[in-house]
């Protein structure tokens, strides 16, 4: 069954997901049914059904090891570059069921960014980091290439920092401009979605902050789903929260309805600290 999202009386201030008034459930920019990973033998994901709104922060909390990174891999089919990884059931962007034989990985990869735990810039220019994408997928002219560059390091709110030092080595950042530099390499290729795996947990608060900004600023453009361990990030930040435990969608809803009057007794137990 989906899980559907719950309809809050201050919705005139939320992201509005489309309503599908045949189905009674609301329409997300990616909704995953029925979906369960496997590595070889071992099930990380167990029969997860969830809807993703379109332009709207989706949290995704639970202790270590619960699955929530394994999802967030199946959305762009990261998994499939793990040997002995399998999925069953679906997850669709825009209606297309992206594990369907004739879906090109590559391209959708394209439409659905990922940013890691660690940030990770290439060994090469500042410049030369946010170019790499936009450069594979066909884009040569200079001119071209440079406004790419300069449009994506604004949405990531580096550009100021580094607009005289585009040519400077990217590993020469500190931290948290090395993961907004990868923000914005992300950007460059112009997704619809934004997939990030605990983009704070290496970063020092005033870092931490400025990534949170971004991700608020950003969602008027993109799906955003991040994983994160810090409870006080997703109540924040989140406009949906998803609870996983062990391998399970527990709890799925507005954020303020997770933290504050939470269904479930394990979810209550997990966002109190009771446990995890």
């Amino acid at each position: 069954m989906l899980v559907s999202v719950p309809v809050s009386i201050s919705e005139a201030q939320s992201p509005q997901p489309r309503w599908n008034a045949a189905s009674e459930c609301v329409c997300g920019k990616v909704e995953v049914e029925d979906l369960s990973l496997f590595y070889g033998t071992f099930q990380a994901l167990r029969n997860v059904s969830i809807s993703i709104p379109e332009c709207a922060v989706l949290a995704l909390i639970g202790p270590s090891g619960c699955g929530k990174s394994s999802f967030l891999r199946c959305i762009n089919r990261l998994n499939d570059l793990i040997p002995g990884a399998r999925t069953t059931g679906r997850v669709l962007l825009d209606g297309k069921n992206v594990y369907d034989p004739d879906v090109d990985a590559f391209l959708l990869r394209k439409r659905v960014g990922m940013v890691f735990q660690q940030p990770n810039p290439f060994p090469k220019s500042i410049f030369e980091n946010v170019a790499y994408g936009p450069r594979i997928h066909g884009v040569k002219n200079k001119s071209e290439l440079a406004d790419i560059v300069e449009r994506s390091l604004r949405r990531a709110a580096l550009w100021d920092e580094v607009k005289d030092d585009v040519y400077k080595p990217a590993l020469a950042l500190s931290g948290g401009q090395q993961q907004r530099l990868c923000i914005a390499r992300a950007l460059a290729v112009e997704p619809e979605i934004l997939l990030m795996d605990e983009p704070c947990s290496a970063l020092d608060p005033i870092s931490t902050g400025r990534i949170e900004e971004l991700i608020c600023s950003l969602k008027e453009d993109y799906t955003i789903v991040i994983v994160t361990h810090n409870m006080q990030q997703a109540s924040r930040i989140s406009d949906y929260t998803g609870f996983f435990l062990m391998g399970e969608l527990i709890e799925f809803g507005e954020s303020a309805q997770i933290f504050t009057r939470p269904k479930d007794k394990r979810t209550e137990d997990y966002v109190t600290g009771r446990f995890g």
